[in-house]
């Protein structure tokens, strides 16, 4: 059965999108995973997957031409398939249609096009129906970390309704229409499918009986909702759930969100003391916790116990214990992404050690200038920008019908956060100083541990930089981050015996480990990179010309 794929909001304030580049043609066969076009939005041009698979019968938008967001952008099915009724009746498609088709296919093809479009076009005046929004490229589905607005609530455009978490950041989710908030369809800690039902608004009062049954049906299925009728039940056993808390600790009222936190932190929900509706523990009661000193009670001191002539043999005793930890979305695309990488290109090492006394040197006279701050990590990265610039094939991507060389440096500095790894992004790293990309690390790095990091501000590298050094790691190989052909491992700065001029003597050195994909990078190339690396490295001065 043929899938409609439609321009999709490749950014939480997308409005349209330009096609830059079709990457299949009419007639090729999509895998699930293969990237159809690239998309430039009012942010970024950026890569559009596929999830699907089988046959591309239409393209809706040329290159070059600019749509809405949910205009018809393409057809996927069965090679041979008429698709023509599909096409005439998406010439003008309008949001209402085109959410739901998205829906449909990813948890309901059998649903009709008429039974989608009636359900649209009976909602009454004024309402609008809000989906779960794609906030990042390869979002598939979100979950709701935090409601800042409740049924009820008067909205007015560009008001925050709800923080996001996505593959790669928890994000605000703001309102583009006003009105009140009469239905929440994915209650906090919940996860939904994109374009799943989130919310709907309209003018207060309003019977909204029926619409979420409708998207129920007519999309992917959606967490359960509570109705004002129910909430209100929900308040009465919430009450009563609060009174037993103290005689059973399994049923202390606290969010989704807040639970998660808790057992992260490995803070006791019997100490806290929640200030939402009813007593209920929510997210900033978990932050805002001070776990106090318990008072243990002084033990005897065992009594001392004869030798006994014929000790029996020791057995120790325990349970096997195991802990489960729900994927977040960030690990399941981590996972997805490291995999394809891997197991797609044809990865291979090189490694050259680095003399660092000069470094050393160089990087304490520049610190002593006031407020000026540089690591070796700034120094490595500087030194890549601009041996980049020399050696322009290791700055480049894999296509199945062309090698892209790009001209432009823009380096991924890899993060480890509490969730995983995330790889924010130096724009145009070869023009910055020493100063200015260790100012623009410490930023992206402390919004990414953060969370606050933008969608946009960890897409478009071209090579990437991973750091393990600082943990101690002397040596280590890393993943490719894909589309790039190149990724620098460097490890930490070790004092050891060096031969300097015939003569052993103390010196300070350093393992760089270069990952290549040898479908773009040749030996011989990677080598010479490192070798130009190595000089700017060695020799500082020489990042100052």
């Amino acid at each position: 059965m043929a899938t409609i794929i439609t321009m999709p909001r490749l950014s939480d304030t997308m409005t349209e999108g330009t096609v830059a580049t079709w990457l299949k043609k009419v007639g090729d066969k999509i895998s699930e995973g293969d990237i159809l076009a690239e998309i430039e939005t009012d942010k970024a041009t950026m890569e559009f997957e596929s999830f699907n698979e089988g046959t591309l019968l239409y393209i809706g938008i040329p290159e070059g031409e600019t749509a809405p967001v949910d205009s018809l952008l393409a057809i996927i099915g069965n090679e041979g398939e008429d698709v023509s009724a599909l096409i005439a009746g998406k010439t003008t498609p309008t949001t209402e249609e085109a959410k739901p088709a998205v829906a449909e296919t990813a948890a309901a093809p059998e649903v009709k096009k008429e039974e989608t479009t009636a359900s649209a076009a009976s909602l009454p005046k004024g309402v609008i129906v809000v989906t779960m929004p794609r906030l990042s490229d390869t979002m598939t589905e979100g979950t709701v970390a935090t409601w800042l607005k409740k049924v009820g609530d008067k909205i007015t455009e560009g008001d925050i309704l709800a923080e996001i978490e996505t593959d790669k950041a928890t994000m605000e989710f703001e309102s583009f229409n006003e009105g009140t908030l009469l239905y929440i369809g994915i209650e906090e800690g919940n996860t939904a499918p994109v374009d799943s039902l989130l919310a709907i608004i309209g003018p207060e009062g309003t019977n909204i009986s029926g619409i979420a049954e409708n998207y129920k049906t007519g999309g992917a299925p959606q967490a359960p909702v509570a109705t004002e009728e129910a909430k209100s039940a929900t308040a009465e056993k919430a009450e009563s759930i609060v009174q037993e808390a103290s005689t059973d600790a399994q049923r202390i009222l606290a969010s989704p969100l807040a639970k998660k936190i808790a057992s992260d932190k490995g803070i006791q929900l019997t100490q806290v003391k929640g200030s939402g509706e009813n007593g209920r523990i929510v997210k900033s009661d978990i932050e805002n916790f001070t776990p106090q000193t318990a008072s243990t009670p002084a033990t005897a001191a065992p009594a001392k116990t004869e030798t006994v002539a014929a000790a029996k043999p020791f057995v120790p005793a325990g349970e096997v214990f195991t802990e489960e930890i729900k994927n977040s979305q960030m690990r399941k695309i981590i996972a997805k992404r490291l995999a394809e990488s891997l197991f797609t290109a044809p990865h291979y090492n090189l490694v050259i050690e680095v003399t660092m006394d000069d470094a050393m040197k160089s990087r304490a006279i520049i610190n002593s200038v006031p407020d000026t701050k540089v690591s070796f990590n700034d120094m490595v990265i500087k030194a890549c920008a601009l041996a980049l610039k020399k050696h322009p094939k290791i700055n480049s991507q894999w296509r199945e019908d062309a090698i892209i060389i790009n001209h432009h440096v823009n380096i991924g500095v890899a993060v480890a956060v509490e969730d995983g790894l995330v790889v924010p992004v130096l724009r145009f790293t070869d023009a910055m100083s020493l100063s200015q990309i260790g100012g623009n690390v410490r930023d992206l790095a402390g919004r990414a541990k953060n969370k606050k990091l933008l969608p946009t501000e960890m897409e478009g590298s071209t090579f990437t930089v991973s750091n393990l050094g600082m943990f101690g790691i002397t040596e280590f190989n890393s993943i490719i981050n894909q589309p790039n052909s190149a990724i620098l491992s460097v490890g930490a700065i070790v004092e050891k015996p060096v031969v300097k001029n015939g003569q052993i003597v103390v010196g300070n050195t350093m393992m760089l480990s270069l990952a290549c994909d040898h479908r773009t990078i040749d030996g011989a190339t990677g080598a010479q990179f490192l070798q130009t690396l190595k000089q700017f490295i060695e020799n500082p001065v020489t990042m100052l010309a």
